[in-house]
C-alpha cells in the first residue's frame, strides 16, 4: 500500500468522524431547543393560570362590593318605609283598622293561589345556539386568542432575511404549539422550499404561503361530518363517547346533545359511566336544560353494558334520532377498560348498530395525551376526535398532530366553558382564525 492510499484512507476516516460528530452535536442542539421550547410553554401556562386566578378573585371582590352596596340601599329603603308606616298607623282610627282587617280577610285566599302557581311552574327549556353561529364565534375567539402561534410564525417568516436561527425559531414555535416533532420538521422543510417565502418579502405572499401549508397539513378534503348527519345514517344513530377521565367527556356528551337539539333532532343520553358517582347526575343536568331524557342506573357501580343496552332499547322504542352513550374512562387497568368498552359496544349492537365512536381528547395536555389516545384508537376503533378545552390557538397545533398520529379527523372542538362552546371543526375557519 503506497503513501497516497494511506493518506486517502486517513482523509476518508477523518471526514466520517467529522460527520458523525456533527450529527451528534446537531441532535443535541435539537433536543436542547425542544426542551427549552417545552419549558417556555410550561412557564407561559403557569403565568396564564396565575393571571386567571387573579382575575377571578378581582371579579368576586367586585361582586361582593356590589352586593354589599345593594344590601345597604335595601336596608335604607326598608327603614324609610317602616318609619312612614308607623306614622300612618298613628293617624288611623278604629274604624279604618276594622276596615283594613275586613279588606285583608277578603284578599287572603288569593295569596296561596299565587304561591301555588309559582311552585308548580315548570322551567322553560333552553334554546341552544345554532352550529353556524357557533363556528362564527369560534373563529372570532381564535383570532382574539392571547398567544396565537400563527401570528408568531408570520412575524418570523415576514423578515427581510431568514437566517438559520430564524428557521430554528420557526420549528420551536411549531413545537410549542404541539404540532409534533415530525410534522414540525416537515412543515419547516416545505416552507424553506416555497419561493413565496424565500424569494420575496411581500407580507401578503408570505401569509398566503403559510396559510396554504397549514391548510394542507390540517386537511381540507377530509369528511368531518358526524355520521348521524349523513343521509345513510341509521335511526336512531348511536354515538359512543370514549376517553380518559378528566378530558371533559361527560360535559362534551351534554354539549353534543345541545348541538343536535339545535339542529332539530330528538336526542337521548345513556349514562354508562357508572363508576364515577357524579357522572349520571351531571348528564341529567345537561339533559334537563334542553328536555333530553337520560337513561341511567338506580345505583352506583351498576354494569355499564346493561345501561347501554337499556338506553339503546329505549331509543329504539321512542324512535329517537340520536343516542349518545357516555362511558367510563379509568386507565388504572387498560385491558379491563378496553374489554368493558368492547362489551358496551357489543351489547348496544344487539339493539342498534353503532355509527360513531368519538374520542374526547383534552387539547391542553398536548403531546402528553397522545399515548392515551393511541390506546383507545387501537382498541375500540374510533371514527373521530373531539378536542375539548382548546381555549386558545397557542395550542392549535394539536389538531395537526392528533390527526397524523391517530389517522382519524378532528370533527368537533370545544372552545370555552359555555354550554354552546362546542362546534363542528372547519379547517378554513381554524387556520384563518389563528392567522388573523
Amino acid at each position: 500500500m503506497d503513501t497516497q492510499q494511506i493518506i486517502a484512507i486517513v482523509v476518508v476516516a477523518v471526514i466520517a468522524i467529522a460527520l458523525i460528530v456533527a450529527g451528534v452535536l446537531a441532535d443535541r442542539s435539537r433536543k436542547k431547543r425542544i426542551d427549552a421550547a417545552e419549558q417556555a410553554r410550561e412557564d407561559r401556562e403557569a403565568a396564564a393560570k396565575v393571571a386567571a386566578d387573579k382575575a377571578i378573585a378581582a371579579k368576586q371582590a367586585a361582586q361582593a362590593g356590589t352586593e354589599a352596596g345593594a344590601a345597604a340601599g335595601a336596608a335604607s329603603t326598608q327603614s324609610d318605609q317602616k318609619s312612614g308606616t308607623e306614622s300612618t298607623k298613628q293617624a288611623e282610627s278604629t274604624q279604618s283598622v276594622a276596615s283594613s282587617a275586613e279588606s285583608a280577610g277578603s284578599t287572603q285566599p288569593a295569596q296561596p293561589e299565587s304561591q301555588e302557581a309559582s311552585q308548580t311552574a315548570e322551567p322553560q327549556p333552553q334554546t341552544p345556539e345554532s352550529a353556524t353561529s357557533r363556528m362564527t364565534r369560534l373563529k372570532a375567539r381564535l383570532a382574539n386568542s392571547a398567544n396565537p402561534f400563527g401570528k408568531a410564525l408570520f412575524n418570523i417568516l415576514a423578515k427581510d432575511h431568514l437566517s438559520e436561527a430564524d428557521w430554528e425559531d420557526v420549528e420551536d414555535t411549531l413545537l410549542m404549539a404541539d404540532v409534533g416533532a415530525d410534522a414540525s420538521e416537515q412543515l419547516v422543510d416545505e416552507l424553506r422550499n416555497d419561493a413565496r417565502i424565500t424569494g420575496t418579502h411581500d407580507p401578503a405572499q408570505v401569509r398566503e404561503a403559510l396559510r396554504s401549508k397549514l391548510l394542507a397539513m390540517v386537511g381540507t378534503d377530509t369528511d368531518r361530518r358526524l355520521n348521524a348527519d349523513k343521509p345513510e345514517a341509521h335511526k336512531p344513530s348511536v354515538i359512543i363517547m370514549v376517553g380518559v377521565n378528566g378530558t371533559g367527556k361527560t360535559t362534551t356528551a351534554g354539549k353534543l346533545a345541545r348541538l343536535f337539539v339545535a339542529d332539530g333532532k330528538s336526542v337521548m343520553l345513556g349514562a354508562a359511566d357508572t363508576f364515577r358517582a357524579a357522572a349520571a347526575d351531571q348528564l341529567e343536568t345537561w339533559g334537563a336544560k334542553v328536555n333530553v331524557p337520560v337513561v341511567r342506573s338506580d345505583k352506583d357501580g351498576a354494569d355499564p353494558a346493561s345501561v347501554a343496552f337499556e338506553a339503546s332499547q329505549r331509543a329504539k322504542d321512542d324512535n329517537a334520532d340520536v343516542l349518545i352513550i357516555d362511558t367510563a374512562g379509568r386507565l388504572q387497568n387498560k385491558a379491563n377498560l378496553m374489554d368493558e368498552l368492547g362489551k358496551i359496544r357489543r351489547v348496544t349492537e344487539k339493539n342498534l348498530p353503532v355509527d360513531e365512536v368519538l374520542l374526547v381528547l383534552d387539547a391542553t395536555t398536548g403531546q402528553n395525551g397522545m399515548e392515551q389516545a393511541k390506546v383507545f384508537a387501537q382498541a375500540i376503533g374510533i371514527t373521530g376526535v373531539v378536542l375539548s378545552k382548546l381555549d386558545g390557538s397557542a395550542k392549535g397545533g394539536i389538531v395537526i398532530s392528533v390527526q397524523k398520529e391517530l389517522g382519524v379527523p378532528v370533527k368537533l372542538v370545544g372552545l370555552g366553558e359555555g354550554p354552546d362552546d362546542l362546534a363542528p371543526f372547519n379547517p378554513e375557519d381554524f387556520v384563518d382564525g389563528i392567522l388573523a
